[in-house]
C-alpha cells in the first residue's frame, strides 16, 4: 500500500555510496507527542519507493565518510525537534572513540563511522561493536542531557519517583535525569539504521543496546542535606548522568571483554528464514544485554589495507615519555612499533606559541612569539641488511680459499 496523505516519509541519510533509508510515518495525533515523544514508525512497501529516490539524492550531497549525516532526519516536526542532539550527540561519540583509542593500533579511523549493514559493508568486529555502542550511547546521553535544560517542549525532569522514600534517610526528589526519554528516541533514530534481518544486523542491534545500557549502568545519585543546622537527617537525591569519558571507559572495558559468537552454521546454511532466526535466537539467549559481541576476528591493523581502510601504524606517534602516563601509554612504542616490525624513531620538532602576554590598557593583549624544540618519538620501516653485500663478501673469501 503507497503513502497515504495521512503518512509521512522520514529518511536516514546514510554514507555517500550507500542508499538512503526511509520509513511511512503515520502523522501523529495532536498531543500525540507529548505522550510519546515520537511517532511509531510503521514499515510497509512505500519503504523501496522512498528508499530509491533518495539514493539518488544522496549522490548530490556532497559529503566526508566521517560525517555524522547518518543520524540526520527529515519529516515530521516531532523528529526534527531531535536532529540537532543526535547529530551532537553521534559527534561526540566518534570524539570519544579517538580518545579511547588514541594509542592503539585500530584508533578509530573515519573509515570506522560506518553504521550500516548495506552493500557489502558486513564487517562484525571487535571494533566495530565499540563504534556502534558508543555511537548510541552518544546520541541518548545528548539527548537526555538537552531534555534536563530545557530544549524540549515535550520533555523535562523524571518526576516519577518525587516524594518516595529512596532508602534509610533520603527521599527522591530534585531533577532527575530522563533517562527513559533519550533512551526511547535514541533507539527510534539510531537503530533505524539497521534495516536487514541477518545475524550480523543483530549483532548490530545488540552492540546499539549495549552502548545505551551503558549510560544507565554509570548514572550516579546526587545528593542534597536537609536538617536544622544543616544537621542532615535527611537527604533528597536524584539521579544524574556520568560524564561521558566514563562511559567511554566503561565501554572501552566492555570491548576488551567482548565476546565472539559461533553460530550453527549448518542451520544457517539451509536457507530456512525460521532457521536462522532460531539459530540467531538461540545464540544471542546466552549472552547478556549489556555485553559487546562480534563475529569476525579483526584484521592486522599493523598493515595497510586501504581496501578496508586500514592506514597501518607507519607514521604514528607513539609515547616513551611524559608526566602521568599511564601503562598503556608507555607501551605505546612497543605496541605500535616493535610488535609491527618497525622501529620507533626519534624527531626533533620546533613548535612556535604565543608566550609573555602582556595587557595593555586599553584594551589589548601583546604576545611574545617563542619557540621550543620538543622530541617525539615515531613509528618507521626497518632498514634490510644489505644481503648483496653479504654475499660478495662470501664469494671473495671462496676465490681466496
Amino acid at each position: 500500500m503507497p503513502c497515504s496523505f495521512e503518512h509521512s516519509v522520514t529518511c536516514l541519510l546514510s554514507l555517500p555510496g550507500y542508499p538512503s533509508q526511509c520509513l511511512c510515518l503515520a502523522s501523529p495525533q495532536e498531543g500525540s507527542i507529548e505522550e510519546s515523544g515520537v511517532a511509531h514508525a510503521a514499515m510497509n512497501p512505500c519503504q523501496l519507493f522512498a528508499s530509491l529516490v533518495m539514493s539518488i539524492c544522496c549522490h548530490i550531497l556532497s559529503t566526508t565518510a566521517w560525517s555524522v549525516n547518518n543520524f540526520l532526519v527529515t519529516g515530521p516536526k516531532a523528529y526534527l525537534t531531535y536532529t540537532s542532539s543526535v547529530q551532537a550527540g553521534a559527534q561526540s561519540g566518534i570524539e570519544e572513540c579517538k580518545h579511547q583509542f588514541t594509542w592503539d593500533r585500530w584508533n578509530c579511523p573515519e573509515s570506522a563511522l560506518q553504521l550500516s549493514t548495506h552493500n557489502g559493508l558486513r564487517s562484525a568486529t571487535r571494533e566495530t561493536a565499540f563504534v556502534h555502542a558508543i555511537s548510541a550511547a552518544g546520541v541518548m546521553y545528548t539527548l537526555i542531557k538537552n531534555c534536563s535544560m530545557g530544549d524540549f517542549d515535550n520533555c523535562g525532569c523524571d518526576d516519577s519517583k518525587i516524594g518516595k522514600m529512596g532508602g534509610r534517610g533520603w527521599v527522591w526528589g530534585g531533577c532527575s535525569d530522563n533517562v527513559d526519554f533519550g533512551e526511547r528516541i535514541a533507539k527510534q533514530f539510531v537503530d533505524a539504521l539497521e534495516n536487514g534481518h541477518d545475524s550480523r544486523a543483530a549483532v548490530n542491534l545488540h552492540n546499539n543496546e549495549a552502548g545505551r545500557l551503558a549510560v544507565k549502568a554509570t548514572l550516579k545519585r546526587t545528593c542534597k542535606c536537609h536538617g536544622v543546622s544543616g544537621s542532615c537527617s535527611i537527604q533528597t537525591c536524584w539521579m544524574q548522568l556520568a560524564d561521558f569519558r566514563e562511559i567511554g571507559t566503561y565501554l572501552k572495558i566492555k570491548y576488551d571483554q567482548a565476546q565472539k559468537l559461533e553460530m550453527d552454521k549448518n542451520r544457517m546454511r539451509a536457507g530456512n528464514s525460521a532457521d536462522n532466526r532460531g539459530a540467531i535466537a538461540d545464540t544471542f539467549s546466552t549472552v547478556a544485554r549489556t555485553e559487546l559481541i562480534y563475529m569476525e576476528d579483526s584484521p592486522d591493523y599493523c598493515t595497510k589495507n586501504l581496501s578496508l581502510g586500514l592506514h597501518g601504524t607507519e607514521g604514528r606517534e607513539c609515547l616513551q615519555s611524559g608526566k602521568n602516563l599511564s601503562q598503556w601509554e608507555k607501551r605505546s612504542c612497543r605496541r605500535l612499533c616493535h610488535e609491527c616490525g618497525m622501529k620507533v624513531e626519534e624527531r626533533r620538532i620546533e613548535t612556535v606559541s604565543s608566550c609573555n602576554c602582556k595587557f595593555h590598557w586599553c584594551c589589548t593583549v601583546k604576545c611574545e612569539t617563542c619557540t621550543q624544540t620538543v622530541t617525539k618519538y615515531f613509528c618507521a620501516k626497518r632498514h634490510k641488511n644489505r644481503r648483496p653485500h653479504n654475499n660478495s663478501r662470501k664469494r671473495q673469501h671462496a676465490r681466496n680459499r
